[in-house]
């Protein structure tokens, strides 16, 4: 019998991916103002800029298991204890200034003062658009109260605390809130998934996780031995990971306990 809801957090309540395309929409608009540059082409540009060097930094193996991705290197400040997010604090500020400025580059414009400029606007634009999805409170109201809610989230946990602050709703409604970088491992890793089984006092069998990633959220349930919800709002193609449930709106996830009732 199910009694807890597992929830990421990132494109599962909250609309990060939204978040950062507004983030860059905004700052490349700048870039547009300034030097008549195409803002979706410079948003292209920057990202892949962006994944290039984040991945030549000595910390790229660190930010892999714990789950960060290379936009969040471009607003995070990683103010975490561990030796990892001290190094990654240590890097960020030369990798947003180098992602930006090797992107305009990249269109023809040097003006690596320019790159600065818009490494900095990127952080402010970001924190102004936090975006959640529309049906998630109204799920969360429904869900509190019959079943143990946990948030099970990939990241720093600095991070993703500011992205809690900046959307205080949400936390409340949470038992346990779980985040990655203060476990040590991320998802899919089995282990963090049953250090917030043990967290909720419960086994594998009681509880279900619902999340957007099939490679982290899906694939980290399944090898923990507990069911899962793939919520695919945006018509993602699938991979060789099966969940147990697809839905494509969260208050879909009614129907999935109603029959995992029945199967009691």
């Amino acid at each position: 019998m199910i009694k807890a809801v597992f929830f990421d957090l990132d494109d599962t309540l909250l609309w990060d991916e939204r978040s950062v395309k507004e983030a860059f929409s905004a700052t490349c608009l700048v870039a547009k103002k300034k030097y008549g540059i195409d803002p979706e082409k410079l948003e292209h540009a920057v990202r892949s800029a962006a994944r290039e060097l984040y991945s030549s930094y000595e910390t790229y193996p660190f930010t892999q298991m714990i789950g960060i991705n290379p936009f969040e290197g471009l607003w995070g400040n990683f103010l975490d204890e561990e030796d990892n997010f001290r190094k990654m604090k240590a890097i960020v500020p030369a990798y947003r200034k180098d992602a930006w400025t090797n992107g305009l580059q990249a269109l023809g414009i040097d003006d690596p003062q320019f790159g600065a400029e818009l490494a900095e606007r990127f952080p402010q634009e970001r924190q102004k658009h936090p975006f959640v999805y529309e049906d998630t409170f109204a799920v969360l109201d429904k869900l509190k109260g019959d079943y143990k809610l946990l948030l099970l989230t990939n990241g720093s946990p600095d991070l993703q605390n500011t992205k809690l602050t900046m959307t205080p709703e949400i936390a409340p409604y949470f038992d346990h809130i779980v985040i990655s970088g203060a476990f040590g491992r991320g998802k899919p890793d089995p282990a963090i998934f049953e250090h917030a089984m043990n967290q909720m006092g419960i086994e594998k069998d009681e509880a279900i996780m619902v999340g957007d990633n099939l490679m982290t959220d899906i694939l980290g349930a399944s090898r923990a031995g507990m069911k899962s919800v793939w919520i695919n709002r945006h018509d993602k193609e699938r991979t060789m990971v099966v969940p147990d449930f697809e839905i494509k709106r969260l208050d879909e996830l009614f129907g999935v306990l109603e029959t995992l009732k029945l199967e009691v």
